[in-house]
């Protein structure tokens, strides 16, 4: 019997159990193994050892935030594990007694200090800070070290942001080696006081602590799952598909990625505090670089950006490190004795953990990018019946009423004097568009003409020169991209910017990340607010998805990778009708369609426009330009030649010299080729 046969009859049992279903009978299962295990397996060496697992795979989570939910590639993430411990072991050891004096009265009484006598008489401070307290003040600290930071790095992209974050990995630790006052320098802190619950001392004892890293990582679990599946975690994900994508669909980028990084970095600094508390001391050689790599090579192991795949790369390849390596080393060295082989006898696999983690990550890279646990599978095909299924396709019955502009506005867009220059190249000179209140204004013109830069320059992706624009009597130029969008302008691209791993539901979503509330705590409690806004999200997701009929809600839950390039189209636009705007930028929303697709795609931006909601359309076919649009603008080396009704714009000697080359008489018979040209 074959493997794939042999897998299809033990999967077989199984089949008729919901995905969900499964995911929760598996979690429940490893839960009882976990709160089993010591009980059944009562070898302190083996359960300090999957308590180790635990605080990694705690490590692993905080780094999937950062590196896996928001794509920003940090190679110092040590440093915020660092952090944590020190700031816990500094405030529960003897490192630090100053003199004892009235001041410290207060703290005495919250059982945070303790009076000792000194050794030149007097008394001293030695701090007392309850394990309890230290995890949310390690976690507040490390969180406050990443905002900091943070702030002036995360500027960065790419191999500039691992060098910038590798830097402050290794400087951490020079520090706290360095600073003997506060940390005792390379010797290390001392005498951390163990963990007390309810007058159990912890003490040495690898069972409590165990216990307690359980419970940690079923928090960051729950924590991490909550967020990746909330607003929040849509933001991240956007911002690591694609950031300018994300920005003009109303996404503050410095700020979630800032929120990000201090995230990873209060799961760090938890974690830190368990782990100091646990060895009851630390030094700075614990949390360098090879750290950092190992908790890297933990989650692209596991899978990127997969909660449960952070969680088993970490435990399987910790174990790998403290427990079955050894076991291998020792059988090995059995073995070499035996036959006499000092080589064999003398072999540690311990030594090249390094290299083992490295290999482990070649081949991972070459045979299983996506992890051992996938944070993407990819859905079913659609079956016939369901990419045929009737759908109810219109504006009719659609809630639409945020759609529009505000009554008795006659222009909703105005734009004066814009110019764009970039270094000698003027891309927009002193550009004059209005747009009324309501209407439909094409764009039309040669290709480089700068269509595209005047739709960047109004959703501020790209700096003006000089000039005015104006929206709703507001002034938006100098905003940022995602300033703009919370004002109601939003935007499709000429190259189509989505978001690929993600599902046409969590894309068009996304559009509304300005119009939803929900902050990092409410996305983790899930309170009943919170719960209502993200249903009210979904369903008018789903109803703006179903403007497209059959072609977009069957696939709602399919990766938009997956798609046609008009069903890519098609959720393009879905996503920036989700975000409620009063001006859509339509940047050549049927390029690349057939006739068929053009004419179904031209009938419902005609729909929008009954609806009231004004739109600016860039354009090269001048057959949906002369169906939808009431004027339209001609510009030809960033200036505007013409502007008008269609058919006056058609028949204009300027236009049909930018388009052909040559006079207005030798044109006029080559109208048709013109059309088909523009």
């Amino acid at each position: 019997m074959s493997t794939a046969s042999v897998s299809a009859a033990l999967a077989r049992p199984f089949a008729g159990i919901s995905e969900e279903r499964r995911r929760a009978i598996l979690t429940t299962l490893v839960a009882i193994f976990a709160v089993l295990f010591p009980l059944v397996h009562n070898d302190q060496g083996d359960i300090d050892s999957m308590a180790n697992a635990a605080i990694f795979a705690s490590l692993a989570l905080g780094l999937n935030i950062v590196v896996g939910f928001t794509g920003l590639l940090d190679l110092g993430y040590a440093a915020f594990f660092a952090i944590g411990a020190y700031t816990y072991g500094i405030l529960n050891s003897f490192q630090l007694h100053p003199d004892w004096s009235s001041f410290w009265v207060v703290f005495e009484h919250l059982g945070l200090v303790a009076k000792f006598p000194g050794s030149a008489g007097g008394s001293v401070v030695h701090f007392t800070l309850s394990f309890w307290i230290g995890l949310p003040l390690a976690a507040l600290v490390a969180a406050s070290c990443g905002v900091v930071f943070g702030a002036p790095t995360l500027r960065l992209k790419g191999d500039y942001l691992a060098i910038v974050t590798l830097g402050f990995g290794e400087i951490v630790p020079i520090v706290f080696r360095n600073w003997a006052s506060l940390t005792n320098g390379a010797a290390g802190l001392n005498g951390v006081g163990a963990p007390h619950l309810l007058g159990y001392n912890f003490g040495v004892n690898a069972t409590p602590y165990y216990y307690v890293a359980i419970v940690l990582v079923g928090v960051l679990i729950f924590a991490s799952i909550r967020l990746r599946e909330s607003r929040i975690g849509r933001a991240w994900m956007a911002i690591r598909e694609d950031e300018i994508a994300a920005g003009a669909m109303g996404v503050n980028r410095t700020r979630f990625k800032l929120l990000a990084f201090a995230t990873g970095a209060a799961f760090a600094g938890l974690t830190g505090v368990l782990f100091i508390a646990k060895l009851q001391t630390a030094t700075p050689d614990m949390f360098d670089f090879p750290v950092s790599v190992m908790i890297l090579v933990m989650i692209v192991f596991g899978g990127i950006g997969s909660v449960w795949g952070a969680v088993a790369g970490a435990v399987i390849l910790q174990l790998l490190q403290s427990w079955w390596l050894p076991q291998l080393s020792s059988l090995v060295d059995s073995l070499g004795r035996a036959i006499g082989s000092p080589w064999l006898a003398n072999l540690d696999f311990t030594q090249g953990i390094e290299l083992i983690f490295g290999i482990i990550l070649v081949f991972m890279m070459l045979y299983r990018r996506q992890g051992l646990i996938p944070a993407y599978r990819p859905p079913s095909a659609l079956s016939f019946e369901q990419q045929h299924a009737v759908v109810q396709r219109g504006f009719g019955e659609l809630k639409l009423s945020a759609l529009g502009s505000a009554a008795g506005e006659d222009t909703s867009l105005t734009i004066r004097g814009a110019t764009v220059k970039f270094g000698g190249l003027t891309a927009l000179n002193a550009v004059d568009i209005d747009v009324p209140t309501g209407g439909v204004v094409a764009v039309i013109g040669p290709n480089g003409s700068g269509k595209s830069t005047l739709f960047n320059v109004i959703t501020g992706l790209v700096p003006a020169e000089s000039g005015s624009i104006r929206f709703r009597g507001e002034e938006i130029l100098g905003l940022h991209d995602y300033q703009i969008l919370e004002r109601g302008i939003a935007r499709t691209f000429q190259n189509i910017r989505l978001f690929p791993t993600l599902t046409v539901l969590q894309n068009v979503m996304i559009g509304q990340h300005a119009r939803l509330r929900t902050g990092p705590l409410g996305a983790v409690l899930r309170l009943p607010g919170t719960r209502r806004e993200e249903k009210a999200a979904i369903d008018w997701a789903m109803e703006i998805i179903a403007i497209f009929g059959n072609r977009l809600t069957p696939r709602a839950g399919q990766s938009v990778s997956g798609l046609s390039y008009a069903n890519r189209r098609r959720t393009e636009i879905s996503r920036a009708l989700a975000s409620r705007p009063k001006l859509l930028l339509l940047d050549e929303p049927t390029a690349g369609m057939n006739p068929a697709e053009t004419l179904e795609l031209a009938e419902q931006i005609k729909a929008l426009k009954e609806l009231g909601l004004t739109v600016l359309l860039i354009e090269h076919k001048l057959d949906v330009v002369t169906t939808l649009a009431d004027t339209v603008y001609v510009l030809d080396h960033g200036e505007v030649i013409a502007y008008g009704k269609p058919d006056e714009v058609r028949q204009n000697e300027e236009v049909l010299r930018a388009y052909l080359g040559r006079n207005a008489q030798a044109a006029t018979a080559g109208t048709v080729e013109a059309e088909h040209v523009a």
